[in-house]
């Protein structure tokens, strides 16, 4: 095959750095049935694709917004079912939104109270 037609492949490490996980994570991930087995070259070696890493990205954000695990593994098993489960996946993914912007508004409060306090100690170090 020539070469300039190859999907370009990355290694475990490459991976991992583009995605800004761990390689013990990127495996935790595939044994956890979050990510589907990924294609290997001739030495067994873990190869991932540009799809892999889009898949390896939304499971990052997903679990950067406080996505259980349990929740995740779901989609992923829902997704792999394919478009018969759209409607499964889009709930699932409102229900996790609601759970996202009520954290926001809980860190939005928090950080209301953090701004308050900044303000009393520069105000005491002014000496108003």
């Amino acid at each position: 095959m020539d070469i300039s037609t190859r999907e370009r492949v990355l290694s475990v490490g490459e991976a991992a750095a583009r995605v800004g996980l761990t390689t013990y994570t990127l495996r935790w991930y595939e044994q956890e049935g979050l990510v589907a087995p990924v294609g290997r070259d001739s030495a067994g070696r873990r190869r991932y694709t540009e799809a892999d890493l889009s898949w390896l990205m939304l499971l990052t954000r997903l679990r950067r917004t406080g996505m259980p695990v349990r929740d995740m593994r779901r989609y992923a098993e829902l997704a792999r079912q394919g478009d018969r489960t759209r409607a499964a996946r889009r709930a699932l993914f409102e229900a996790h939104r609601v759970r996202v912007l009520t954290r926001m508004a809980e860190l939005e409060e928090d950080l209301k109270v953090l701004n308050y306090k900044i303000e009393i100690y520069r105000c005491a170090e002014e000496g108003r």
